[in-house]
C-alpha cells in the first residue's frame, strides 16, 4: 500500500520546485490522482509532462504497486489561467 505523501514526496524530488497534490482516489493505496504544477512542463507536450512524473515512480509502476496514476500537469502560467477562469 502506497503513502500519497510519499508519492507526492517522489515526484517533488524529480521535479524540484513544483507544486505536487496527490489524492488516493479508491482508500486501496494503489490508485491515485496527481496534479503536478511545475516550470519544467514549459515548451513540453502533454506526454512529455506525464514521462517526467512517471519516471520516479517506475519501479512501483512495473511491479504493480502502483496500478493507476491519473494525471493533471500544467505549467505555472496554464494554472493561473485556469484558477482565474475558476477550475481547478
Amino acid at each position: 500500500m502506497l503513502d500519497p505523501k510519499d508519492i507526492e514526496r517522489r515526484i517533488a524530488e524529480a521535479l524540484p520546485g513544483a507544486t505536487v497534490e496527490v489524492v488516493d482516489t479508491t482508500g486501496t493505496g494503489d490508485h491515485f490522482q496527481a496534479t503536478v504544477i511545475s516550470d519544467a512542463f514549459v515548451g513540453r507536450s502533454m506526454v512529455q509532462q506525464h514521462q517526467m512524473v512517471y519516471a520516479p515512480l517506475r519501479d512501483e509502476l512495473v511491479s504493480g504497486a502502483l496500478h493507476a496514476l491519473a494525471l493533471k500537469t500544467f505549467t505555472p502560467e496554464q494554472w493561473s489561467e485556469r484558477a482565474g477562469a475558476g477550475k481547478k
